[in-house]
């Protein structure tokens, strides 16, 4: 049975031990392999958002619910991430910069498809986007080594694919469209 606390602890205990997200990688692993159980514990989705679960200069950990088809445009995290999918489905297009002009712009290379009970690690740094391709909510645990909300991050155009500073109140209202558009249904 999935219990936050206890998943928080092992996530803690793992980082202590080892920095890298290996040891974490095992947890979050562990803990979508019984996805109802997260389910039970954290509640189903109702709408798409994040919620902080534990955050310390260390490690973040998050509620993550992507809305149905929603997408967000490529980013860094400039740390490493843990992603586990307890419900639905999330797709990665993974990006690498080129040497082009000033050097900011990426394409893409490579990408995977997450899906429930799927557990994987992004280096840090992995440059990504993210698609719920489902026409529903997808539920996920990311794990981050680090403070995510203090982390200075990138965010690519998603035209241009020109680098620019990362702009979290334009991803917060990426979430909020998602959940109008969901409200609408």
């Amino acid at each position: 049975m999935f219990d936050l606390d206890r998943f928080i602890a092992d996530c803690r205990e793992a980082i202590a031990q080892d920095s890298s997200h290996k040891s974490v990688r095992e947890v979050v692993a562990r803990a979508v392999a019984d996805h109802a159980s997260v389910i039970k514990a954290l509640g189903e989705p109702t709408k798409a958002g994040l919620v902080p679960l534990y955050r310390s200069p260390e490690l973040t950990i998050l509620n993550l619910a992507w809305g149905p088809l929603m997408t967000l445009q490529p980013h860094d995290h400039r740390m490493w991430a843990c992603i586990g999918i307890y419900g639905g489905r999330e797709d990665n297009i993974f990006w690498r910069r080129i040497a082009e002009g000033d050097g900011h712009r990426i394409e893409a290379a490579g990408a995977k498809a997450l899906g429930t009970g799927d557990c994987t690690v992004l280096g840090k740094d992995i440059i990504h986007s993210v698609t719920n391709p489902i026409p529903r909510l997808t539920g996920a645990i990311h794990v981050y080594g680090g403070d995510f909300f203090a982390a200075h991050r990138s965010e690519w155009d998603p035209e241009t694919l020109e680098e620019g500073p990362y702009d979290s109140a334009k991803v917060m209202q990426r979430f909020e469209d998602s959940n109008a558009m969901l409200a609408h249904r």
